[in-house]
């Protein structure tokens, strides 16, 4: 398994070039059983990410362009009467599928971003009264533009909460960004990609996740600094038993990447951002300086279960 889950790393690394970290916690979000959000700004290689993520773990993958006149039914799917038949044949919308790229999410109007909520929770959507499940796994990688640019829609809360993860690109540094120029088109380079892991092995590496140990101790950590959030005046809201949850299981994924079948206190602090950035705010920072957040947190929390 461990030899398994490096070689992924490794093959995503040769087209995502200097992001290893990122690759990690993407990984470790889709072995959480979580959904991916990636808020960067245009040509950062978001879609690459997915793409190439997909493609390395021979998972099936669609992409939606959201767009402001997008509506549900182009994303979940439609009946349509057929004169043959004399009857209404469903055609199923981009959203069955393994890996759904939901590009630009923020672009499109608020109706719309629901339409993945039922199926981001519950692994369904429901059509016409008619439940219909997704495909086993179900990964949503959604990406969106700063909100600062124009022509985009908020998440709302309830979206951001689906998320189990959200992380940004950022820049490439100097060796990888020349290195970039130097080589072949990340996208030519995809196309040559071969799966390394199989669906059943995949699957046992998402079950294994569950199997990681976390001691009373080190959950007692994790409740103290969920606590905090809630307790103290400096943020506008709490994390939620949700958030708490995504948390943990953030921080098992992550401790099973990096070869332990136990939860370490470096586990739950190297997630925090991805995990909990989204999901609170800070009174006086809002959600612009998530650092201060988090130093803050670490600083007043202390592992052992003193309180600085």
């Amino acid at each position: 398994m461990d030899l398994v889950v490096k070689r992924i790393i490794d093959q995503v690394g040769q087209v995502l070039l200097g992001k290893e970290h990122q690759v990690k916690l993407s990984l470790a979000c889709l072995l959480a059983r979580g959904h991916l959000l990636i808020e960067d700004l245009p040509g950062m290689g978001k879609t690459t990410l997915a793409h190439c993520l997909a493609a390395t773990l021979g998972l099936d993958y669609d992409r939606v362009q959201f767009t402001s006149d997008l509506l549900p039914a182009d994303i979940l799917g439609v009946s349509v009467f057929d004169r043959n038949s004399s009857a209404f044949q469903f055609h199923a919308g981009p959203v069955f599928t393994q890996v759904l790229l939901a590009d630009e999410i923020n672009r499109s109007t608020p109706k719309t971003q629901s339409a993945l909520l039922e199926a981001m929770e519950e692994n369904q959507v429901t059509i016409e009264g008619e439940t219909r499940q997704l495909p086993v796994p179900f990964f949503v990688i959604a990406t969106q533009n700063p909100s600062t640019q124009s022509g985009t829609f908020p998440l709302p809360e309830s979206q951001l909460d689906r998320f189990l993860m959200r992380i940004s690109l950022g820049y490439p540094d100097e060796s990888s960004e020349m290195a970039l120029y130097k080589g072949v088109d990340p996208r030519a380079i995809i196309k040559t990609i071969k799966p390394m892991v199989s669906l059943p092995v995949l699957s046992r590496l998402q079950d294994a996740v569950n199997d990681v140990r976390a001691t009373d101790q080190l959950l007692s950590y994790l409740q103290r600094l969920v606590h905090a959030t809630r307790a103290e005046d400096k943020f506008t809201h709490g994390l939620s038993p949700r958030g708490a949850l995504a948390w943990l299981r953030g921080a098992k994924a992550w401790a099973l990447i990096h070869q332990r079948d136990y939860v370490v206190p470096d586990d739950i602090q190297a997630v925090m951002p991805a995990v909990v950035g989204h999901r609170i705010r800070s009174v006086e920072y809002g959600s612009a300086d998530h650092g201060a957040m988090f130093d803050y947190l670490l600083k007043t929390v202390d592992v052992l279960g003193e309180t600085a």
